[in-house]
């Protein structure tokens, strides 16, 4: 199965509030720029991968993720991510209106394309399904097979509500790129620990980020 994959990104002036601790303000704005093409390079490599929908309305993040070959949708409803991920699944159905569309974070620097195609094939054994992140909280993708809606319910929790609205958890192990999203200055380690793409490497390494703790 070919998947048509949605990311969602908010102005970048306004990502990654979380990394303050990590990246002055001055500086987020370029990681998740950084994170954003790294991901979107990465899926565009991915074989299961059809073609990429990136919905935005930060024009550089615009400009420069059409540059890399995804197809960029502004962000008609304004209002958040769910919103967001709703409205690019149906425009890429009301131009394919068989496809099966999978949700993914916009912060997956460390993203291998193998990893994602074994999570897309995963998936594509059921109607819905979904990955949790690393911290076993969140998602980081989430799928819906041809004829059925995506459903996002990103945010806090999201695991728990995705498993509660029907979708699969997908269990599989070695596929930790496609979980280690970035939110904060321990994610961002560990990101770095699994090796990030080149775009974070080279913003990651205007930051001064002091080493975890051994417990």
């Amino acid at each position: 199965m070919q998947w048509t994959v949605v990311v969602p990104l908010k102005a970048l002036a306004r990502a990654k509030s979380r990394l303050s601790d990590t990246a002055a303000d001055g500086l987020r704005p370029g990681l998740a720029l950084a994170f954003a093409q790294d991901t979107v390079a990465a899926v565009l490599s991915c074989a299961a991968v059809r073609d990429v929908a990136v919905v935005t309305d930060d024009p550089l993040a615009a400009r420069e993720l059409a540059a890399l070959g995804a197809r960029v949708v502004a962000d008609e409803p304004a209002d958040g991510l769910n919103a967001a991920l709703s409205h690019g699944a149906a425009v890429v159905r009301q131009r394919m209106p068989g496809a099966a569309v999978a949700a993914l974070n916009a912060d997956l620097p460390s993203l291998r394309p193998p990893e994602l195609a074994r999570v897309l094939d995963a998936a594509a054994e059921f109607p819905r399904a979904f990955l949790p992140d690393a911290a076993g909280i969140g998602t980081t993708l989430l799928a819906a097979g041809p004829g059925r809606e995506l459903l996002p319910a990103f945010g806090t929790d999201s695991r728990a509500r995705h498993r509660a609205s029907g979708a699969v958890e997908i269990a599989l192990d070695e596929v930790d790129s496609v979980r280690q999203d970035v939110d904060t200055g321990d994610d961002l380690r560990a990101a770095l620990a699994l090796g990030v793409g080149p775009r974070t490497a080279a913003a990651a390494a205007r930051l001064l980020i002091p080493e975890q703790p051994v417990d």
